[in-house]
């Protein structure tokens, strides 16, 4: 069995953020020379997320303002957490929401996606480094 780790480094301008990290992964997988395995990426920090959903127009909108709704970033004194003297006890939230990790098979050296999935990282206490595991296993 082989594997290749690797990880993306991602500084988000803005608070929260969504970014296709599908042709970083794909690329990842290619460099690895795996044909049959699974590819993990994981958010590894506790404010962000990794998902697969379509890159339709206005999707990653309606995802920011259901989780919005869900937790809202304001007031930040609703919040237990940021009693702490943090402020960002809602993107704890919105991580549990969108998941930590997605694990996606490779055939034939690719990735075996459903029609229109694709990779994101989900960014919801941005501007400043986060990285995200990319890890490959396989033949």
């Amino acid at each position: 069995m082989k594997s290749k780790t690797e990880y993306l480094v991602f500084n988000t301008p803005t608070r929260r953020a969504y970014v296709n990290i599908t042709s970083n992964v794909r690329k990842i997988v290619e460099e690895s020379g795996i044909k049959e395995g699974l590819c993990l990426v994981d958010a590894m920090h506790i404010t962000a997320s990794v998902f697969i959903n379509d890159n339709e127009s206005g999707l990653h909108q309606d995802f920011d303002k259901w989780l919005e709704k869900l937790a809202p970033h304001a007031p930040t004194d609703q919040y237990e957490h940021n009693e702490t003297g943090e402020d960002n006890a809602d993107a704890h939230l919105k991580r549990q929401i969108m998941g930590r990790e997605v694990v996606v098979a490779i055939t034939n050296g690719k990735l075996d996606f459903g029609p229109w999935e694709q990779i994101f990282y989900g960014e919801f206490d941005g501007r400043r480094n986060k990285r995200v595991l990319v890890k490959v296993i396989g033949e």
